[in-house]
């Protein structure tokens, strides 16, 4: 009933003894998601939030068998945190962090890319498997209900914008993952469409993209060309002044194929079901499922 994360995923936290980090990873536990350990430099060998602590995440993957690695360091250590997880033994990282620079991303990716290593985020509210009850983030728990919609999005936000308003009207989740907004980022959206094209619990996606970049349009070209499932996709910033950062640090216009116009006519030829106001996300949906 999910991708990447279920209930059976060990879950370690990079700073789960910092203020944020053991705040988010209480509500993880709340959720029901399996938190095996922190991993905190200089505090190996204590507890926290009746878990244990590690100086390092290979210690964390050999004691605990941690396969995903949760991230909440600040952004002058993160590019080493993510690495030492890479390095670790860890098969997924989702990286709340915000403030990471671009050229450390880019160092970043290639480097993940070699060792086979998914990431989500920088920057980013992380994940939630709804129905397997793994929470791997900052999404509020209390806003899910349990079903077969997937939901992708750019913004955090309008993540917790739309799941809220698919449980208000009755539609419930599958999975719901927050790519991030920055320039670069580990999963795009075409990644994550892929996975949920393939998982068979999961009947019809919500795409929410904005401004800057061209993740959009290739995740267009995605669905144009190999989805069989339903897409409806809301494209934030239509209003936005051309050369102008709006809120996320990728959601900048440099070029045409950065506007919203854009993002939304290749959504549209590749027969996507469009959302004009984000306060609409859940009827469209609604509509397109015929309910």
């Amino acid at each position: 009933m999910s991708i990447l994360v279920d209930k059976n995923t060990r879950v370690l936290v990079q700073g789960m003894t910092g203020k944020e980090g053991g705040f988010q990873t209480e509500r993880c536990i709340d959720f029901g998601t399996n938190i095996v350990a922190g991993v905190t430099p200089g505090r190996g060998g204590s507890t926290h939030l009746d878990r244990p602590v590690y100086d390092s995440v290979k210690q964390a993957v050999e004691q605990e068998g941690a396969n995903v690695s949760l991230i909440f360091v600040p952004a002058a250590f993160a590019t080493d945190a993510i690495f030492e997880a890479a390095n670790g033994g860890i098969d997924l990282i989702v990286c709340i962090t915000d403030g990471i620079p671009t050229l450390d991303m880019a160092t970043i990716t290639a480097y993940l890319q070699e060792k086979n290593v998914q990431m989500i985020g920088p920057n980013c509210p992380g994940l939630t498997s709804v129905a397997d009850k793994a929470k791997v983030g900052i999404i509020p728990g209390n806003i899910h209900k349990e079903g077969r919609i997937g939901v992708v999005s750019r913004s955090g936000t309008l993540t917790y914008e739309a799941v809220g308003q698919l449980s208000a009207l009755g539609i419930g989740q599958s999975t719901c993952v927050g790519v991030g907004g920055d320039p670069i980022i580990g999963m795009r959206h075409r990644d994550v469409l892929e996975l949920f094209e393939k998982d068979d619990d999961t009947d019809a996606i919500v795409l929410i993209g904005e401004i800057g970049g061209t993740s959009e349009q290739e995740a267009a070209e995605y669905i144009k060309n190999h989805m069989s499932k339903p897409v409806t996709a809301f494209i934030a910033g239509a209003t936005a002044p051309a050369g102008r950062r709006m809120g996320h640090a990728g959601a900048i216009i440099t070029g045409e194929a950065g506007t919203a116009k854009a993002k939304k006519n290749a959504l549209l030829e590749a027969g996507c079901h469009i959302s004009d106001s984000p306060g609409d996300i859940g009827l469209t949906v609604k509509k397109m499922l015929g309910l």
